[in-house]
């Protein structure tokens, strides 16, 4: 069983192509991906509007679309995507998954997701710094 975790992209990113895990420079961006890597997961993703799932490695543009937006047919058609890319590398049975992402990025996987947790589950933005950086700074 692997533990894999899913942070949702930010709008705020460098103006520049750059690797996924450099783009997005928002602090809530930063502080999720420090605590993700302090879980010594298998694998860190990060979920993309635009371009689905992320490696952290992956080069990418900068972009300007939310799933705030879009529709939700938009948003499920979205998370077949992502789930079609999961089911490449991951066992979504099997494995763990760790959510570091808001309610709109989560609601279509959930249900074909079997072993998740949420940790910062109902916190607002400020309410989510605050415990990342309690346990980043640990």
């Amino acid at each position: 069983m692997a533990k894999i975790v899913l942070i949702s992209c930010v709008s705020k990113k460098l103006n520049h192509r750059a690797k996924a895990q450099d783009l997005y420079i928002s602090p809530l961006f930063k502080k999720n991906l420090q605590y993700a890597k302090s879980l010594c997961p298998d694998e860190i993703y990060i979920l993309s509007a635009k371009y689905c799932l992320l490696k952290l490695e992956d080069e990418i543009m900068p972009y300007d679309q939310t799933l705030n937006k879009m529709r939700s047919n938009e948003i499920k058609r979205w998370a077949n995507s992502v789930l079609n890319q999961l089911e490449k590398t991951t066992d979504l049975d099997n494995d763990e998954f760790v959510f570091l992402a808001g309610e709109k990025y989560r609601k279509y996987l959930l249900p074909n997701i079997k072993n998740y947790t949420i940790p910062m589950y109902g916190l607002g933005i400020g309410k989510q710094l605050q415990w990342l950086t309690e346990r980043i700074n640990k």
